[in-house]
């Protein structure tokens, strides 16, 4: 019983306290922030609770940075810069991690590019030098380029075409935008890969791949001054260009009326319906609320849209939400995969007819409860890691614009209650501003129902 105590009393500090009033009480992530000459920005965060050390590079460019034409590219970097440098063979990065026990990875955003690795904190100076080093001396060559470009392509061919709702989901990024370049969904296309040349990657590499546009966080067991000394001496070196950054400036305009889509895609068994709305940027305080509906609509089994289209109605197989919150406009996602021979339009009619519900009537104290508990939690386990706490500081100064944040936004989340989430829900989930997207199999070839009429003639 008393160790069942030490470990409940040690798992509070840690995480945080629940006090008498459901709040939870959340130490604070002590960061120091620096800028040097070039433009770096550096957060770094002290934990001595293990011998490791988590280091990301976040760069402000993501699929919406894309030139017109060439979607993808910013995702072919991700890939691209683990290719070899002045100083660093190609998968090197693999190498200075793995081999000593630890892992890296990358992401593509629709905002950001993050890079990302968790070591022992003495090859704490090695893996520093190695981001400064692919920061300034990659190779961007014709071998690298085309190797990576096939990577990508083949990763949409297994993303996007091959699975039976791969198109479905692919679609609706280009049918909620008209104007903005979030409409060019990340993973970019086949034919605009091919169509780019090595001109036109080396020229985004300058652009975007520069110290005055990236953040460096460091997380854990660190010396505060000399790490210092090992970002002036690495991360200086990287000459800052005389250049502008573009960013995008283009405003997605504000819907007038609904719009309806049909998609279809091959070897679909069921068909499908997404119904999409355009949201807030994730940096208005609306997005607190509508984090909490995105729960209460589809966390888990429980959801409203589990228990109603899943299990009760048994209109479909599989009910989903999904609040998709970027740095400009985003959107709220809602959608299903029918069940047997139900139609489309059953599903349709259920998931606006759970809309409507939650506009008409607070949703319940339990609901909001729970569904602030859980995304709660979530925000807690993240930041049990150096990882974790690394990620959560690099997106309140990246994304978010403010480093501050990453103590605030728990308690914001907290503080939404049951009428602004009823207030949300009236507020963006109106006809106007709605996208109908059904998804269903291509028509069958006259040719392929001869071939099935004669297999079944056969077959008697």
């Amino acid at each position: 019983m008393l160790r069942r105590t030490a470990v409940f009393l040690l798992l509070c500090a840690l995480c945080g306290v629940a006090t008498a009033s459901g709040q939870t009480r959340v130490p604070p992530i002590n960061f120091k922030e620096r800028t040097l000459a070039n433009g770096l920005r550096i957060f770094s965060v002290q934990e001595k609770s293990s011998p490791t050390v988590a280091i990301q590079v976040w760069y402000k460019v993501g699929s919406k940075d894309d030139p017109e034409g060439r979607s993808g590219f910013a995702h072919l970097f991700e890939h691209m810069m683990f290719k070899g440098t002045k100083n660093l063979r190609d998968e090197q990065m693999d190498r200075l991690t793995e081999d000593v026990g630890g892992f890296n990875n990358a992401s593509t955003w629709d905002d950001f590019t993050n890079y990302y690795e968790v070591v022992p904190s003495n090859y704490l100076e090695t893996l520093l030098w190695a981001e400064a080093d692919r920061m300034g001396t990659l190779n961007v060559d014709e071998k690298n380029f085309k190797s990576e470009r096939d990577v990508v392509k083949e990763e949409f061919r297994a993303r996007i075409l091959a699975p039976p709702y791969g198109r479905l989901f692919y679609s609706i990024e280009k049918n909620t935008f008209t104007a903005h370049p979030y409409r060019r969904p990340g993973i970019g296309s086949i034919e605009e890969l091919d169509a780019a040349t090595l001109e036109d990657v080396r020229a985004f590499h300058k652009t975007f791949y520069r110290p005055d546009n990236a953040t460096l966080v460091v997380v854990g067991d660190f010396d505060q001054r000399q790490l210092d000394a090992w970002v002036d001496k690495y991360f200086n070196r990287v000459a800052k260009p005389a250049g502008p950054i573009p960013r995008v400036t283009v405003k997605e305009p504000a819907r007038t009326a609904e719009k309806r889509v049909t998609v279809t895609g091959p070897n679909v068994p069921l068909p499908a319906v997404a119904i999409s709305y355009l949201s807030p940027p994730v940096t208005a305080d609306d997005s607190y609320a509508l984090r909490v509906a995105e729960s209460i609509l589809s966390g888990g089994e429980s959801s409203r849209l589990y228990q109603s289209l899943v299990y009760t109605q048994q209109i479909a197989q599989e009910a989903f939400g999904s609040a998709d919150l970027r740095e400009d406009p985003g959107l709220f996602v809602l959608g299903a995969i029918l069940a047997g021979d139900k139609k489309p339009e059953e599903a349709e009619r259920a998931l606006l007819a759970e809309l409507k519900k939650m506009q008409d009537a607070p949703v319940t104290k339990a609901e909001l409860d729970k569904a602030v508990n859980q995304l709660v939690a979530n925000a807690l386990r993240e930041r049990e890691t150096n990882d974790g706490k690394a990620f959560a500081l690099a997106r309140a100064a990246v994304l978010l614009g403010d480093p501050s944040l990453v103590n605030r936004d728990i308690e914001k989340l907290q503080a939404v209650t049951v009428a602004d989430v009823q207030r949300v829900m009236k507020k963006y989930f109106t006809d106007t501003n709605r996208v109908v997207i059904t998804y269903q199999a291509e028509p069958q070839k006259p040719e392929e129902k001869k071939a099935e009429g004669t297999q079944g003639e056969g077959s008697r």
